[in-house]
């Protein structure tokens, strides 16, 4: 008798047990993707003009005088009006970098953007980003010098600057231009106003860090739309 009801009951006991299996599996399929990072963008036009931004830090890498002065300005010809990002004064001179670094981490696969504007400076003009950025002595960098007519990425590593990859192009005082940078991994590609110009391969940097804005020497310069966001879920920089 106890094998004849064992016998009744086993495909019940199975039909259960697959339609179990299915219910579990269909409620891990229905589960909420993970979110994705977001993107983090500065218009600085919210903010106080003549004031510094909140959430970054004046840095310097090299032989600086002093910390350069950082401030938000009107700009009638900003890109997102009415103000924009600038340096405003700087002593500095030869191989001082002036930083502007903000204070969060960003993700290491990253998509990076922000508008540039060289107002004057003998020495130097231009400037660019930085990422990736463990202190203000080690961090990648791609700029624009309008002085030089060209675009590059560089790595500086304790200090030093090496140049990873350069491109010569007409470049102009007084003009906006975008700049972006992507990097996944160890491949770093540069774009200025949306056209590709540089690609990079280097490993010196692999963590997560910060990001900011560059100048060198006397640079003056002006910012707008800082942007960065995850590698993989921007492809392009978001609209404001």
């Amino acid at each position: 008798m106890i094998e004849e009801m064992t016998m009744l009951h086993t495909p019940l006991a199975i039909f259960m047990m697959v339609g179990l299996l299915l219910s579990l599996a269909q409620q891990g399929s229905q589960q909420p993707a993970a979110a994705k990072p977001k993107a983090h963008k500065w218009d600085f036009d919210h903010l106080a003009v003549g004031a510094g931004p909140p959430g970054f830090t004046i840095a310097q890498t090299g032989p600086a005088k002093s910390k350069a002065t950082w401030a938000v300005m009107a700009d009638s010809d900003a890109p997102s009006q009415p103000n924009v990002l600038a340096l405003t004064h700087t002593e500095n001179r030869g191989r001082a970098f002036n930083l502007l670094i903000a204070d969060a981490a960003e993700p290491a696969d990253l998509d990076l953007s922000v508008k540039v504007k060289a107002h004057r400076g003998k020495e130097d003009q231009g400037g660019g980003l930085i990422w990736r950025c463990r202190d203000e002595n080690n961090y990648y960098v791609c700029r624009v010098n309008p002085l030089e007519g060209n675009y590059r990425v560089y790595k500086v590593e304790g200090g030093e600057r090496t140049m990873l990859e350069s491109a010569s192009i007409e470049l102009h005082s007084n003009q906006w231009y975008t700049l972006r940078v992507t990097m996944m991994g160890e491949h770093i590609t540069c774009y200025l106003d949306g056209k590709k110009l540089l690609e990079a391969t280097d490993s010196t940097f692999k963590d997560a860090g910060r990001v900011g804005l560059w100048t060198k020497a006397d640079a003056h310069t002006a910012f707008d739309d800082l942007t960065v966001g995850h590698a993989e879920t921007a492809d392009k920089p978001p609209q404001k």
